[in-house]
Order: C-alpha cells, then sequence, then structure tokens
C-alpha cells in the first residue's frame, strides 16, 4: 500500500509544529484523526517515523529521512496543480518567489510593475531572506523560484541569467584611497574592511572580487573576522560614511541612490573578478520552470 498525500502532509505540519495539536489545527483535522494518519503511513512504510517516548514530536533518523522525500512529493504535487491551472496562461495564479536582501530593494521594484502590467492574473508572493534559507525553501517546496547571486553551489536547481553586477568600493572622501582612479584589491588589505555579517552571500562576493577566499588568504578573513560587521547594506554605508573603514558595495545599490545622502566616495576595482551573477533558480525538473525563465526576461528587460 503507497502512502497517500494527505499522510505525508501530515508528516510535514507534524514537523513544523512540533505537537499533534498544533499540526492537527494547521491541517484543518481532529488530533484523532492526525495521529491515525501518522500511523498509516507508518505502517504502509513498515518504519516509526516519531520518537514518542520523550513526550514530545521528534522525528527518528528514518523520519527525517522520509520526511525530506515526502517534501519533494508534495512539492512536486503542487506543481502539477499549479501547472494545470496556468495551462496555457503562463505566470498566472500564485507564484512564490523568493529574493536576498541584496538585490530586493534595488531590482525589483522596476520588474513588479512591468510584471503586473503584462500579467495581471499573477499572485506573486514575495519572501525576503539569505540565500541558504531560500534554497532550503526552494527544495522543500516553499517556494517556486528565487533570485540570488552566483557563485553559489546549486545542486539540485536550474537557472536563468538576469545580468551581471559589478563589485566598486566605497571610503570616505577624505580617504587616501580616493585620490585613486581604480582601486588595487591588494591596497584594501591594509584598510580597515567592513562587510556583511556571515550568512550574506555579498560578502563571500566581495571576497571573490578581491579573490582574497581562495587558498592563502586566511590572514584576510582572520582580520576580517576582528573587525566590523553590518547586518544591512544600508547601515554598512553608514559606518563607511562615519568614517570606520571601507567597503565594497553592488553596483546596482550604488545606481538606486543609496549612497546618495552619504559623504562617501565610489570607486571601480582593478580586478576581473569585481561582479557577481544575477540569476532567477528553481527546482530542477519543477513543472513552472518556463514561468521562471519567462520571469527571469521580464526581470532582465527591468
Amino acid at each position: 500500500m503507497l502512502p497517500t498525500l494527505r499522510q505525508l502532509q501530515y508528516l510535514k505540519l507534524l514537523n513544523e509544529h512540533k505537537s499533534f495539536v498544533a499540526a492537527a489545527e494547521a491541517a484543518f483535522v481532529s488530533q484523532p484523526a492526525l495521529s491515525s494518519g501518522i500511523a498509516e503511513l507508518e505502517k504502509a512504510l513498515g518504519v516509526r517515523l516519531i520518537d514518542r517516548s520523550r513526550g514530545q514530536v521528534i522525528l527518528t533518523a528514518v523520519g527525517e529521512d522520509v520526511l525530506r522525500r515526502a517534501e519533494d512529493i508534495l512539492a512536486r504535487a503542487e506543481d502539477l496543480v499549479e501547472a494545470a491551472k496556468g495551462a496555457n496562461r503562463p505566470l498566472a495564479g500564485r507564484f512564490r518567489l523568493g529574493v536576498i536582501p541584496t538585490i530586493a530593494p534595488f531590482l525589483l521594484p522596476q520588474a513588479l510593475l512591468k510584471l503586473r502590467q503584462e500579467f495581471p492574473q499573477l499572485r506573486l508572493f514575495l519572501r525576503e531572506d539569505q540565500t541558504s534559507r531560500l534554497i532550503s525553501s526552494l527544495k522543500s517546496g516553499s517556494l517556486d523560484a528565487a533570485v540570488i547571486a552566483l557563485p553559489y553551489d546549486l545542486s539540485g536547481l536550474d537557472h536563468a541569467f538576469i545580468c551581471k553586477d559589478e563589485i566598486l568600493a566605497v571610503m570616505p572622501k577624505d580617504h587616501p584611497l580616493s585620490q585613486q582612479a581604480e582601486i588595487e584589491p591588494e591596497a584594501l588589505k591594509s584598510a580597515e574592511l567592513i562587510l556583511l555579517e556571515d550568512g550574506h552571500c555579498l560578502r563571500d562576493h566581495a571576497l571573490a572580487a578581491c579573490q582574497w577566499n581562495a587558498p592563502g588568504a586566511g590572514d584576510v578573513n582572520q582580520a576580517l573576522n576582528g573587525g566590523f560587521a553590518a547586518t544591512s547594506l544600508n547601515t554598512l554605508v553608514q559606518m563607511v560614511d562615519a568614517g570606520l573603514g571601507v567597503s565594497l558595495l553592488p553596483e546596482m545599490a550604488v545606481e538606486s541612490g543609496l549612497v546618495e545622502r552619504s559623504s562617501v566616495a565610489i570607486r571601480h576595482l582593478r580586478s576581473d573578478h569585481a561582479y557577481r551573477d544575477i540569476v532567477v533558480i528553481w527546482r530542477a525538473g519543477s513543472s513552472r520552470s518556463a514561468e521562471a525563465r519567462l520571469l527571469a526576461g521580464v526581470i532582465a528587460r527591468r
């Protein structure tokens, strides 16, 4: 006997809420009905999925593996439903899009206006988060696509290119480096460098722009770990404007006016690696891949 989608949904909700009562409420069923569904799922699979001996909901090792597979099955089932609803009507109905914070406010406003004009039946749900969490949501089926920056590991994902985004040096206007037309990455090693805190991929892209995340660059990473770190690009610009150091910013943020009210200087880096690729990503094999590619095309025409 095969598991049902409903049983797999019960398992997913149970893991999310860590409570049979809360999971049953989320599934709009009674607690006995949900408990029975989980028991039937365990019987069908011939394994124990939930460790009930500790008085709390904890998945067994097998249960965690089953959950990962269940999330993929449920995501594909949702894809099937959405694809059927949107047959011959691309980008109609619900579309859940993730985007990283260092892209969202600078790339999306004009793109969203175009999407509304060209696809009036589209109901776009946006989620702003860091790349690692967006990819987890994609793979679990909580998102249909996401806008992120490369390089990044895209195992199990497909992508479509939007644009290149140059990485620029930013510093106080009276800083010695501001006298140069272009900045050598090596010159930044002696400066007080401020980047975003760990978890933001722009931090890694900034280091890659200077080729400081390559083998032998440990001294730079060690120095950064003991320095300032910003939680957002706005905070980062304010810290540079206050004379606390120099930093690296994406060109799209500069073009969007992020530094207009500050007294900072912007300079190009003398590096062939001073850029990041902006892309739309989605689950490999997703039935919404054509729509994700279409979305990337609209954003690229912003």
